[in-house]
């Protein structure tokens, strides 16, 4: 298949449906698969994929929204940051929704708070070269995929000698969680439907470890119906035949190796940490801090700020959620005190949050 027309070919799906539920009936156990990915999110509530899919196959969302994943604790820094005099904040769109424990940038934008979005980090150290009396704060929020971008600013900026360029890094990296929710006993996750967009930057060989050494099958995955209903019959497949293995149904994007170039920016510019996950907790390792080298661009070491102290939203379940413990229709406040317009936790704020494909597509 080379047209977009073709990955989203009824019969193509229904062709992938027929398969897996004559291969599901080779297994009496019910199989539950995760996606730790937003785009497959809502991929998934959009074309109904769901419903195609036999009763005794289950898709479970897993933490794939970086947005959501990012704690209170972040966004509180941030608001305290942009409160700050001769400070601009840059962020990505949907971040500014966002509510910390009690306010959220949109509000303090309200107020007189400088926060402006872009749509690269670039942008952010343009902003910079034309505002040298004032500081510009980019808000480094997400995965491998967005990471490397965020990392190239960094050093555009060196190269120009900025001084007022600063970034607030919270970067995560998605294996370790992934490796972390597969030994929950209550969630009993037979395979993964592996992240497309981390995969390219990263590789189908980052999942190796969790397949041979752990035994999860993992299948990396494209966006598309046909991609994800494919993807679905790998999975399957390799549950049938007691196999676990890495599988590459995207290959026409990720390589096993990924992007080599972004990963030297990557390992240039950041190191290893351990990071906090909203519903999931501090995770070794997981997280990606600026490196001791450009320190001078770490806006959290450069401006220490006072933060107030972190507070969740009574009733919210964002964080099980996250850990796909619920679904978005078990949260008391789902389609009640929390729609798009008027959200309470970050799952229904951001474009690729659980509850805003529940939202948009489930209802």
């Amino acid at each position: 298949m080379n047209y977009m027309d073709e990955f989203r070919d009824r019969d193509v799906v229904l062709g992938y449906a027929a398969q897996i539920r004559k291969l599901s009936e080779q297994r009496p156990e019910p199989m539950a698969f995760m996606e730790v990915c937003g785009t497959h999110t809502m991929s998934i509530y959009q074309y109904g994929i769901r419903s195609l899919l036999p009763e005794g196959v289950r898709l479970i969302s897993g933490p794939g929204c970086p947005v959501c994943v990012t704690p209170n604790r972040y966004i509180d820094r941030a608001i305290a940051i942009s409160r700050l005099s001769d400070t601009i904040i840059t962020t990505f769109g949907d971040m500014l929704r966002v509510p910390g424990s009690s306010s959220s940038l949109m509000e303090e934008r309200a107020r007189g708070a400088d926060v402006r979005i872009v749509y690269s980090p670039l942008d952010a150290v343009a902003i910079a070269r034309k505002n040298p009396c004032k500081r510009v704060v980019f808000l480094g929020v997400g995965f491998e995929t967005t990471a490397p971008a965020i990392a190239a600013s960094i050093l555009a900026a060196t190269g120009d000698g900025l001084a007022n360029y600063l970034v607030l890094a919270a970067h995560k990296t998605i294996p370790l969680p992934m490796e972390l929710l597969s030994s929950d006993p209550e969630l009993k996750i037979d395979g993964y439907i592996c992240p497309a967009h981390v995969s390219a930057i990263i590789g189908a060989n980052a999942f190796r470890g969790l397949a041979e050494q752990r035994g999860v099958p993992c299948v990396v995955t494209g966006f598309e119906p046909a991609d994800v209903m494919q993807g679905v019959e790998m999975l399957v497949r390799q549950v049938v035949e007691g196999k676990s293995r890495v599988e590459n149904q995207y290959s026409r994007v990720v390589t096993w190796e990924g992007n080599c170039k972004a990963q030297s920016v990557l390992a240039q510019v950041f190191s290893v940490c351990d990071a906090e996950w909203r519903g999931i907790g501090v995770i070794p390792g997981s997280g990606l801090e600026i490196a001791a080298d450009y320190a001078a661009y770490d806006a959290e070491k450069v401006l220490p700020v006072s933060v107030e102290e972190t507070r969740e939203h009574q009733g919210c379940r964002c964080g099980d959620i996250l850990r796909g413990k619920v679904s978005p229709f078990d949260c008391p406040l789902f389609d009640r005190a929390c729609t798009p317009e008027s959200p309470v936790g970050a799952c229904m704020v951001s474009s690729e949050g659980t509850c805003a494909a529940a939202y948009k597509y489930g209802r």
